[in-house]
């Protein structure tokens, strides 16, 4: 008998596929500018500039104004609250489901938080002065950020909560989904001591989580290189704040169309 196994990342592109084919023609690697009808997207396209974003790249200081807006095609960025000077923790990952600026919709010019490259790869990029004029005079763009900006303060939310009540091998098995969510890869150059700095754990926490993880079969380990064998497994080893986080993404995204 064929067996068919079907992830909860397979349903999402599923129905993410699904939304782009019924909304336009020539879609691009960005889930949220998919959301875009075609004439409103193209407005997009047509200011924004094609980049290459290096691993370890600032984007962003907290307080400072922000120049550019990204949207990541292939590439993946952390948003970091810094304490102290050598002290940080990831409060959000944007890949090619969202942008990085959507708070300039709200007024502010300046970045709330930090923000670096973690994953190498391509975005496009929009003038600020361009991305606000476009979000105040297109009400569809101004629905669609504004509802994705609902979309970051849930995960905010979620995030400040899996940090306080959750074990750091749910945490770290929500990170590998996510990360792998946006990049499609299943190996991923991740050390512990990268590990621990973005879960804002100790390293030595990172090495036992991610031990067990290896021992039950759903990863595998070597010279900082780690690799996804079970995606199914990862799921099953992380906290409801995962699909909590994906489930509010669609939900609110297409109530916006």
């Amino acid at each position: 008998m064929l067996s068919i196994t079907i992830t909860f990342l397979d349903l999402w592109n599923y129905s993410l596929e699904i939304l782009v084919n019924a909304t336009c023609t020539s879609p691009v690697n960005n889930h949220l500018l998919n959301y875009l009808p075609i004439q409103e997207r193209q407005l997009f396209l047509d200011v924004c500039t094609p980049v290459e974003l290096v691993f370890g790249e600032t984007l962003n200081i907290a307080d400072e104004v922000i120049k550019y807006v990204y949207f990541p095609l292939t590439s993946f960025i952390s948003s970091l609250v810094e304490v102290g000077e050598k002290q940080s923790l990831e409060m959000g990952l944007i890949g090619n489901e969202g942008m990085l600026g959507a708070t300039l919709a709200l007024g502010n010019p300046k970045a709330p938080m930090k923000s670096i490259v973690q994953g190498s790869g391509n975005a496009l990029r929009m003038d600020a002065t361009m991305f606000h004029h476009q979000v105040k005079n297109n009400l569809v763009i101004s629905k669609l950020i504004h509802n994705y900006l609902y979309v970051l303060i849930q995960q905010l939310a979620q995030t400040g909560a899996c940090n306080n009540f959750h074990e750091v091998k749910q945490r770290l098995a929500r990170w590998l989904l996510m990360t792998q969510d946006r990049t499609n890869s299943e190996h991923l150059q991740l050390t512990h001591q990268f590990l621990a700095k973005i879960l804002g754990v100790r390293r030595s926490a990172v090495t036992i989580a991610a031990g067990c993880l290896q021992r039950q079969g759903i990863i595998s380990y070597n010279r900082g290189q780690i690799n996804i064998l079970s995606r199914s497994g990862l799921e099953n080893s992380s906290c409801q704040c995962y699909f909590s986080s994906v489930n509010a993404y669609q939900k609110t995204l297409v109530i916006s169309k």
